[in-house]
């Protein structure tokens, strides 16, 4: 069989792209942007229907609407760039070729059908069943089936990328070990096998129980395994935003990890502890054992936050030790002030770091604390800490990393420069006021995945605070920023993509790996290729990195002592 060993070298960048690993990354990127569209159109109804002023949406209406949004951006969207991500770090930042194209052609060819037939089912209108699809709410068989053959195309793919990894080693493309990105990518793609094989366990039997071959499925059976998969995809996210972050910050900076040892040891912790510590949903469920509970919420947890640390110092440590080697070395934080701020590059990889870590990060720690998921959980404060995670964390950082792929990977120019600098503002400054107001709105006692929180007409109805319907028209007019600042992107990408200027490189040509692939000069290609060093393991060599990991502090010491005084108003002794 004839191998494609078709190469061609990014003039500026340096980068090597073999053309098959090429056409896959493009692919599954564009689609990824497809079902972004896709989830931030249904976004519209879910935020002008939770904003109480204008309630748009009936209720069968809403629920169906729900139900797509989530799992089009929280999978499709998700694991469709994801995917892309994972080629990228291996196929191109290992300078080899990708290990059987054609069975990556077949994953994308399920994902792609699975999730239409999923988005079909949704949208005919009798699976209306959330992200969760808790049985015993029954959604057609199509809905499963969907989900079933998206899974089976993803983890297809992640062993197209085990795969290039090995035909990279054994080919001698590299030498050494695998690039930070590239470990972190090895990370995501190790949980996302884990991820999908629960999924498996779980989704096999609900399917063959929706076409009647099986009688029944234990709830608390399905919801514990159920949530080893559920959670556990957003731990794919984790894992590779952050490897766009250390990608962003070699591209931009020429940035080195401040110790490569400690942020590859966080990255293990990730695979070790992160899905056990983040099952925050399975807290108050008696499904579990409390030995359980006690390791993860007094042990497990806190390596995974130890680990997410790492990565939040290292990253914006890495940038400051950059600048200052620049030359920007006033007080503590001109390196911050002199970043390129107007490159959204990187303005949307800081604000997905500060948003993850403040919002995303502190709230998730709130949560998987057992008695504060008590008063907190199966509230409006859930969907607020995710869209800090995974909307701001992960989307903000993809978005980010796209304004770097959209010239050197489809070789065309940002067709709206001006609407580029400006969008990751609007889209994460939005986001940061819908995370902040519907946790704001959970504290109260808001639930979630409610239609109508008055519960008018209700043999019970509740009466809440007019602090609650403050949060949620703020979260509202917030969630339109948001979608603003989303259909920004979307304009500029899609754009950008097939009507953008193309750049013409003078005698570009794919050549043949035997002709010799062109080493790897430029000053891209060496950053985000090469190792760091140890040059901040025991020193203070990054100040204001340090000074706003002490306000972080202080802002989750803060705030966790705040959440404890909540709980104890709920305590019926004195």
């Amino acid at each position: 069989m004839a191998v494609n060993r078709m190469f061609r070298t990014c003039p500026t960048t340096g980068l090597v792209f073999q053309q098959p690993a090429e056409r896959l990354i493009i692919v599954n990127a564009v689609t990824a942007v497809v079902f972004l569209l896709i989830g931030g159109l249904l976004a519209l109804g879910v935020v002008l229907t939770r904003w109480p002023a204008v309630h748009w949406l009936a209720a069968d209406r809403f629920y169906q609407v729900l139900t797509a949004h989530g799992i089009d951006m929280l999978i499709f969207w998700m694991i469709f760039f994801e995917i892309a991500v994972l080629y990228f770090c291996s196929a191109v930042l290992l300078r080899s070729r990708i290990a059987t194209p054609r069975i990556g052609w077949t994953a994308y060819g399920l994902m792609l059908i699975g999730a239409l037939v999923n988005n079909y089912s949704v949208l005919r209108g009798d699976s209306s069943v959330m992200m969760t699809s808790y049985v015993p709410m029954q959604a057609h068989w199509t809905f499963y089936l969907g989900l079933i053959l998206f899974a089976v195309g993803a983890l297809v793919a992640c062993f197209v990328f085990f795969g290039t990894l090995v035909v990279a080693k054994s080919e001698r493309t590299y030498v050494g070990s695998v690039p930070l990105v590239t470990f972190g990518a090895i990370t995501a793609a190790i949980i996302a096998v884990f991820t999908i094989a629960s999924g498996a366990i779980i989704l096999i039997p609900t399917f063959l129980w929706s076409i009647g071959l099986i009688s029944h499925i234990d709830p608390i059976m399905y919801r514990t395994i159920w949530w080893a998969f559920g959670h556990s995809s957003q731990q794919i996210n984790v894992a590779a935003h952050i490897s766009v972050w250390y990608a962003i910050a070699a591209v931009v900076f020429g940035a080195k990890p401040l110790s490569e040892r400690v942020s590859r040891m966080a990255f293990l912790l990730y695979i070790f502890f992160l899905q056990l510590a983040s099952a925050h949903h399975l807290l108050v469920d008696p499904g579990l054992s409390s030995t359980w509970k006690i390791f993860n919420t007094s042990y497990a947890m806190y390596l995974a936050v130890l680990a997410s640390m790492v990565h939040g110092l290292t990253v914006p440590g890495a940038i400051e030790v950059a600048q200052r080697e620049k030359g920007y070395n006033h007080g503590l934080f001109e390196w911050l002030r002199k970043a390129p701020w107007g490159n959204p590059v990187f303005s949307g990889m800081f604000i997905s770091l500060i948003g993850f870590g403040f919002l995303g990060g502190i709230s998730g720690v709130m949560m998987g604390t057992e008695q504060l998921n008590l008063i907190i959980h199966n509230t409006l404060y859930v969907p607020g800490h995710f869209h800090a995670t995974v909307v701001i964390g992960s989307t903000l950082a993809f978005m980010a990393f796209t304004y770097f792929l959209i010239p050197v990977l489809f070789r065309r120019e940002v067709m709206f420069p001006r609407i580029a600098k400006w969008q990751p503002y609007v889209f994460g400054f939005g986001m940061y006021g819908v995370a902040l107001f519907l946790m704001a709105a959970g504290t109260l006692g808001v639930p979630r995945r409610d239609w109508d929180i008055t519960f008018a007409g209700n043999a019970f109805p509740y009466e809440f605070p007019g602090a609650a319907f403050l949060m949620l028209g703020l979260a509202g007019i917030s969630g339109v920023i948001a979608i603003t600042g989303g259909g920004m992107y979307l304009l500029n990408t899609i754009g950008s993509v097939f009507l953008g200027k193309r750049i013409v490189t003078p005698d570009f040509a794919y050549v043949r790996a035997s002709a010799g692939v062109a080493p790897s000069r430029k000053p891209v290609a060496a950053a985000i290729t090469g190792h760091g060093s140890t040059i901040g393991a025991w020193g203070l060599v990054a100040p204001g990195t340090f000074s706003l990991a002490m306000v972080f502090l202080a802002s989750f010491v803060l705030y966790y002592f705040i959440n404890w005084k909540y709980l104890a108003t709920v305590w019926p002794l004195k």
